[in-house]
This record gives C-alpha cells, structure tokens and sequence, in this order.
C-alpha cells in the first residue's frame, strides 16, 4: 500500500500544558469499544473514576462525559490522568490518534494533521508543504472506480499547483477554484472536461459576482452548532479588516488536501470545494490572527460531522452560499 503524508506529519509532539487550548476542553470524548471494555474492568481509583464517567448514548457509543467543561481525567497540570497512571497505550483510540487523520483508500492511504489543534494549525501554517510517500505492507482491493480516483487526483494537484500561482491574487485565486470545482465535477459526472483557461474564467467570474451581504456568512454559520462562547462572539463580532492575508492560501491548501479525495464517495465535488472556498472566506471576514482563526475554526465546524453535512447541504440551498454570491465576497471591493 501506498501511504502519502506531508513532510510535517512526523514532526508533531503534543505540547501538553503549554498547549494554549486543548482537546480535553468542550469536547466529549469517544471511547472505543476495546478500550471502555478495559475502562470499566481497570481496578484502583482510576478504574472507579473510569466508571464514574463511562457512559453510552443511544446508539451504543461510549463517551468520558464533560465536567465543568472539560474531561474529568484532564488534571490541573494539563496533563491527562490516565496516560500519567497507565501510560499513553492506555489512552482510547480518539485521544491516542488526535490530531493525526488517516484517509484510507483501499490501496493507498495520506495522512495529515488536524487544524483543530493549536500545535498542528501552527506547524501547518509554518512548515514544508510537500508530501512524502512510501511503500507500506497491507491494502485492499479498492471500491472506487480507478478512472474517476485518477480525474480527482489530477484535478486536485492542477488545484494546488495553481493556488502557489501568485499572478492571482488570494481573492482570485479562491474564485479560480470553486470555477475549476464545477469543470472537475463535469469530468467526474462522466461529462468532457473544457479547457481551463485562468484569465478567462476571472472574466467570467466578474461577470456574474453579486455584491454580498457582508454579514450572510457569518449568520450561516451562526444557525450552526456552536461548541464554544468564543466561537460564538466571534461570529457575532467579525473583525475582518478587508485585506487578505497571503497565508489563506495554506488553509485553501490544507482544505484542498483533506476533503478532495472524499468525493469519491459520493461524487459531491462542488460541495466540497465551496465548503473550502467557504473557510477561507469565513476565516478572512472575523479577522485576527489566521493561525489562531482557523484552529478555531476547525475545532467548531471541523470535528463536528452534522456541521461538516449541513455547510455541504447548504452548498446548494442556501443564499449565503450561491456561486454569485461567493464571488461577489471575493472579488466585489467591499
């Protein structure tokens, strides 16, 4: 099998305390079948908190359920309770993986890291792009049908090539992608791919941008499910000076790189290149540092799979998200 990361997925360290929020906050944690097993068979005053805290939903799944905001094995000094007692094997597969993903295709798999975490959102934004791939034992035959993963792959590595294309710029280059998003998923449909040609389609963009209601999108994400009073506030108070911020590019890359491939599964190209188009914008208009935008960002709408759904499904039905108003926020001067 061929296993695809980029070159920083194996510098990650988990900084622990120093870590300026943490995913032991807000979030209930889910535990693996095998792990709550071992949970509620553990002795001593571990295994009796374990137990104190274990619980199932109605579907059968195990969660640590939140205290006062938190884990309940998350200690004073940040660290975790039950990797300090039992060490870091003892930890659920969710604590022990996070923020690393793992995308398996069947015969080759990438890895890449989570901007839900402060740590990872920085190396993200501040380390080598490029991706390293090796030979690993293992794989399965693949459900996909080879011609339709190989349009997806090229047509995501012309998306990345042209957002390191500085002749455009961030707004322009955003608008370029959800255009070219609609020509890949023509390919993808069984249709023939047209010629992309960059200036041309920037015409074509201005043509049909309509100016937008500077406040539609952060009230689209608003009727989301909130996690967190900062996220909230920020929604409510966006501090977006107008200008963009080059590094947009690397969080159109991260989002390119992640949720592309996915297509495969249910052929919704589009939706996936708007709900990237989408971030990037999102994250211009609140304004502040991107780093520290984005790693919130990821941590509201990111880890959460109803928000994921409901901004794919909105890619289709709602105002905040037609092509002509998503290009109005791009290229329309405010």
């Amino acid at each position: 099998m061929r296993v695809r990361y980029p070159k920083y997925y194996k510098t990650f360290r988990c900084i622990a305390s120093d870590c300026p929020d943490s995913c032991c906050k807000e979030w209930e944690v889910l535990v693996d079948d095998v792990t709550a097993t071992a949970y509620r068979q553990m002795e001593g005053s571990l295994g009796q908190a374990l137990r104190e805290y274990l619980y199932t939903d109605g579907e059968g799944d195990w969660y640590l359920r939140i205290t006062d905001g938190r884990c309940p094995m998350w200690r004073s000094d940040g660290l975790c309770r039950i990797q300090a007692e039992q060490g870091h094997d003892a930890l659920c597969e969710t604590c022990r993986e996070f923020p690393r993903l793992k995308h398996d295709y069947g015969d080759f798999m990438e890895l890449g890291l989570e901007m839900s975490c402060p740590e990872a959102a920085r190396i993200i934004f501040e380390a080598d792009p490029r991706w390293e791939e090796k030979e690993m034992p293992g794989g399965e035959t693949p459900e996909y049908d080879e011609q339709d993963m190989q349009l997806l792959l090229q047509t995501r590595e012309y998306l990345l090539r042209l957002l390191e294309d500085r002749r455009y710029s961030v707004p322009e280059v955003l608008a370029l992608m959800l255009l070219y998003g609609y020509r890949a998923q023509d390919g993808l449909d069984g249709g023939q791919m047209e010629t992309f040609v960059p200036e041309a389609e920037l015409v074509f963009a201005n043509s049909v941008a309509k100016a937008a209601d500077p406040g539609a999108l952060t009230a689209f994400y608003s009727e989301l499910e909130i996690l967190t009073d900062a996220w909230r506030q920020r929604l409510l108070h966006p501090q977006g000076t107008g200008q963009w911020d080059e590094r947009l590019r690397i969080l159109a890359r991260y989002g390119v790189e992640r949720y592309y491939l996915q297509a495969i599964s249910d052929f919704d190209l589009v939706g996936r290149v708007k709900m990237v188009v989408a971030s990037c914008l999102l994250v211009q208009q609140l304004g502040g540092d991107p780093v520290q935008t984005a790693q919130l960002y990821g941590k509201e709408i990111e880890n959460n799979m109803d928000n994921v759904e409901a901004i794919l499904d909105g890619a289709y039905t709602h105002p905040a998200l037609t092509d002509e108003k998503l290009l109005g926020a791009l290229l329309t001067p405010a």
